[in-house]
């Protein structure tokens, strides 16, 4: 649900979307887009004025059953009047359209001919940032005739649009949050992968096919693997990777992004398979078990960190764990060396540095590492998968995964957790 907001002294409506619908037309040529959208939505109080976070687009209408709405921007947000008061539990639908040309969260390489989403969804469409907010999401992209594309939700069967353009669609049944939406697109080739469970797109350029073949060949024992340790089966008919001109990793429901230059490294022996791991891992930590705040961004981050390397540690044997956990231990050395070490709940986090990414990342994983060895294998691992499936598709604080390490442990943690979590003695 979203929570009420501020602004200017006045409360705006809490609401609950359920489904965004989106037709989205990038240009390459401009590195701009235009787009159309409905939000679905059902109101939680009474009320006049509601928010969304829109970055920088530019709206040029709202609509409610066919009558113009006013709106306003405040900084990010757009503010829309309902026009009247409205009463509690109405579902309303939203009708937008807007165009903009986005500095971050959609990426254009004109010379590569791709384009592909990166992380910021509100940057090319209207949506609720928060990630306690679920809805479905319906997304239709307007791409030239010779373009592939994959996309967060099942692919539905392509259109033409006109002789140099078809409309490419898919549905995202599951509710998700809206910052693990997302697509690429570009003139790509596809690479088939062994899958022995869930289907498996690749998307690679003509010039980094083998070594895709080489980066990604593991991806279904990953799965496989990550299910096990969760508990819970990959959630989707379909998991698509992408290798893109440059990115440091992006996880989407049902889809990762990596970097050429990171496949490169991969296929040459520079680099592990350890991020390839890390996106997979967050199918099911942060994607499906979410962190209600952004301030808990451990729990997504911190996460996906150790899981990879738990899976380093099945693939490639324990000294690769072992490195793993040394690179933390040392990185958070680091952090308290010079001054920078934090809980690993943040008061708030807004504009995060690279130590405080450093504190949710590598000290988050850390921190699981700690439990494994106070708890032991079995005792942990029950935990893990009690927390995820009784947390799957849903919102989590700190407190839940501690009340699960404590269910399997019959212990209390609160001296551990109060410690690396909380910053409390």
């Amino acid at each position: 649900m979203f929570a009420a907001a501020l602004a200017a002294g006045l409360a705006f409506v809490p609401f609950d979307v359920r489904q965004y619908t989106v037709r989205l037309e990038p240009d390459l040529a401009t590195q701009g887009i235009r787009g159309e959208e409905r939000i679905d939505l059902d109101l939680m109080a009474k009320g006049r004025e509601i928010a969304f976070d829109a970055g920088v687009l530019e709206i040029e209408r709202v609509r409610l059953h066919g009558h113009d709405l006013q709106f306003r921007r405040d900084g990010k947000k757009l503010i829309v009047d309902l026009g009247s008061e409205q009463l509690a539990q109405r579902a309303l639908s939203l009708e937008l359209r807007y165009h903009g040309a986005p500095k971050y969260g959609l990426e254009f390489h004109p010379e590569q001919r791709q384009v592909y989403t990166i992380f910021s969804t509100s940057q090319w469409m209207v949506a609720v940032d928060a990630p306690s907010e679920r809805a479905t999401l319906d997304l239709a992209l307007v791409l030239p005739k010779a373009w592939s594309a994959l996309a967060t939700g099942d692919a539905r069967p392509t259109k033409p649009v006109d002789r140099e353009h078809d409309l490419h669609r898919w549905r995202l049944a599951t509710p998700m949050p809206s910052y693990v939406y997302g697509f690429v697109a570009g003139e790509f080739q596809r690479v088939e992968l062994p899958q022995p469970g869930a289907r498996l797109d690749l998307l690679v350029d003509a010039a980094h096919t083998q070594q895709a073949r080489t980066a990604f060949a593991a991806t279904a024992d990953m799965l496989s693997f990550f299910a096990e340790k969760a508990g819970v089966p990959y959630p989707y008919r379909r998991y698509g990777q992408a290798v893109v001109t440059d990115t440091i990793g992006q996880e989407m429901a049902g889809l990762s992004l990596l970097s050429s230059d990171y496949v490169e490294k991969v296929a040459s022996g520079e680099r592990s398979i350890g991020l390839v791991a890390h996106e997979a891992a967050h199918q099911w930590w942060g994607n499906a078990v979410t962190c209600r705040d952004w301030n808990e961004f451990w729990l997504n981050e911190g996460m996906a960190t150790f899981m990879a390397a738990v899976y380093l540690q099945h693939h490639d044997g324990e000294a690769a764990y072992a490195e793993a956990v040394k690179g933390w231990r040392e990185r958070i050395d680091a952090l308290r060396a010079k001054g920078a070490d934090k809980p690993l709940v943040f008061p708030d986090w807004n504009k995060p540095s690279g130590d405080d990414r450093a504190v949710v990342y590598q000290k988050g994983a850390y921190f699981l590492h700690v439990l494994r060895g106070e708890l032991g294998e079995a005792v942990f691992w029950t935990a893990i998968r009690d927390y995820t499936r009784s947390h799957f598709n849903a919102s989590v604080q700190t407190r839940d995964l501690q009340q699960a390490m404590e269910r399997a442990s019959g212990r209390d943690l609160s001296a551990l957790f109060n410690q690396w979590a909380y910053g409390k003695n």
